[in-house]
């Protein structure tokens, strides 16, 4: 396994072969991706543990995205199984294990820190304790708390964003997994750059063009209905391109995942 350097222009290339990836199976892969989000909803109900145990099975959730745009690439339609992939029993099960508690950890960590600007009003929205309002968004400690959480959330992004395919594909354990990862997206910061800006984008003219078809349909009421799906189509072509940042940034290609 090798680190490549790439330009800034292949995080756009990144982004594309997600979209194009996509929509070679548009319906397998976003009822992946809804299936994704139900099973993080599903664990998240267990008493007492719930919140973290969610946390935990997601670096293990998304590998099995990873899985499933290779499945794509491949010519192949998706199994749902593939979601599941990285929590079958096999040598990288422990691992990556290790790697959601780890995940755990950190992100809870993040909560608290956000909760020293606001008392917890931010982690309570975001864990879905409590609803969101304008007087709670507009407010400024909740704003700080806001800011407080992305920022301390990069840094745990780069080290688990190339982790579980490492982990699962490479056999590597969870510390050298994640170390991996963090070196990787540092030294090709430039190009996850462009790629997250892309997908800024994405997001915001998917979100503005469901305003333009409420409003053409003279329903307020119809936003809604219009933009959960397109929301959920866009998240799963931003997990569908998730595989290329991995492919382009280490040398050696993921085996057959099953």
């Amino acid at each position: 396994m090798q680190l490549h350097i790439v330009p800034a222009r292949t995080g756009l290339h990144w982004a594309m072969q997600g979209v194009r990836t996509f929509w070679r199976q548009p319906l397998a892969m976003s009822g992946l991706f809804f299936l994704f989000m139900a099973t993080v909803s599903l664990v998240s109900l267990v008493p007492f543990i719930g919140g973290a145990l969610a946390l935990v099975v997601m670096p293990a959730l998304t590998l099995g995205m990873m899985a499933a745009t290779q499945s794509a690439v491949q010519g192949k339609f998706p199994m749902p199984s593939l979601l599941f992939a990285a929590l079958k029993a096999g040598p990288q099960r422990q691992s990556m294990l290790h790697l959601g508690g780890w995940y755990a950890v950190l992100f809870l960590g993040v909560m608290l820190a956000s909760m020293l600007a606001d008392g917890g009003t931010f982690a309570k929205v975001y864990f879905g304790g409590s609803p969101i309002t304008p007087d709670k968004v507009n407010a400024e400690s909740f704003q700080a708390a806001l800011w407080i959480a992305m920022v301390l959330y990069l840094p745990v992004s780069m080290l688990f964003w190339h982790a579980p395919a490492l982990v699962y594909w490479h056999g590597l354990p969870a510390g050298k997994s994640l170390f991996f990862s963090l070196v990787a997206c540092w030294r090709n910061l430039k190009a996850f750059v462009v790629y997250v800006l892309v997908w800024v984008g994405i997001f915001t003219g998917s979100g503005m063009l469901a305003l333009l078809i409420a409003s053409l349909l003279g329903d307020p009421q119809w936003m809604m209905a219009v933009l959960m799906p397109m929301a959920l189509m866009v998240a799963a072509m931003f997990f569908t391109s998730m595989l290329f940042t991995v492919q382009d940034c280490f040398s050696a290609s993921p085996d057959e995942p099953v």
